[in-house]
């Protein structure tokens, strides 16, 4: 997310399903459920947009990095919104190429929002209202943990309306994740690649890398109706 950093403006907001009723997460009660109090930085009207969460494991092989590159590009010129930790190191490459376009973009740490400095991009994006900084957890969690990152997945997982995994390493708990939200019946996207067939036997739907402009542009009707 860059080297240079700033303070974040102590703007933040506490939404419960009281206070925004209108947003599509808070429809979804057993989501509203695990997590009913969430703090934001930056125009959470967004969350009334359907979001396309993404995730990639730690390591990922080489090839589906350049892929993940791909569509990250074609993501951003399509316009789709994406929502994700960016937690992870092609994560936060594909922030970056994302944050050159004018789409939302919503952006799950795994820890407290409050007191967090964030890259120069970042702060931009949310001057202009198009990113958007979410968490679940209270201003006592300050660091990442690997509790936290697990619940912030599933964090991401509830708001998105479907996901996109780049790769999942085998027996990861991205794999475990993957298996989640396919059981949620949230649709679920990968790469097509021997690196992912253990997520695409379970039910992931593969995506050709050729066919990556024209499935981000049509992605926003696929989310909507969940075919």
């Amino acid at each position: 997310m860059g080297k240079q950093y700033e303070s974040m403006q102590p703007h933040i907001e506490l939404i419960t399903p009281k206070s925004r009723e209108d947003s599509t997460y808070f429809r979804d009660k057993k989501d509203g459920a695990l997590f009913p109090q969430i703090w934001a930085l930056g125009d959470a009207s967004i969350l009334q947009r359907p979001l396309l969460g993404f995730f990639c494991s730690i390591k990922c092989p080489g090839d589906l990095i350049l892929r993940t590159y791909d569509l990250a590009r074609a993501l951003r010129d399509a316009g789709v919104p994406v929502i994700s930790g960016f937690h992870t190191p092609i994560e936060k490459d594909c922030v970056d190429l994302l944050l050159r376009g004018s789409q939302p973009v919503v952006v799950c740490p795994p820890r407290s929002i409050q007191n967090m400095r964030l890259s120069k991009n970042l702060k931009a994006g949310v001057g202009e209202k198009r990113v958007l900084l979410l968490s679940p957890f209270e201003e006592k969690v300050k660091r990442p943990t690997a509790e936290a990152s697990q619940r912030r997945n599933q964090f991401v997982g509830a708001l998105a309306a479907a996901v996109f995994v780049a790769y999942a390493e085998p027996g990861g708990k991205t794999e475990e994740f993957c298996k989640a939200i396919l059981t949620s019946g949230k649709p679920l996207y990968t790469f097509e690649s021997q690196y992912n067939k253990a997520i695409v036997d379970a039910g992931a739907k593969p995506i050709d890398t050729k066919m990556l402009a024209q499935w981000a542009g049509f992605l926003n009707a696929v989310v909507v109706d969940g075919q």
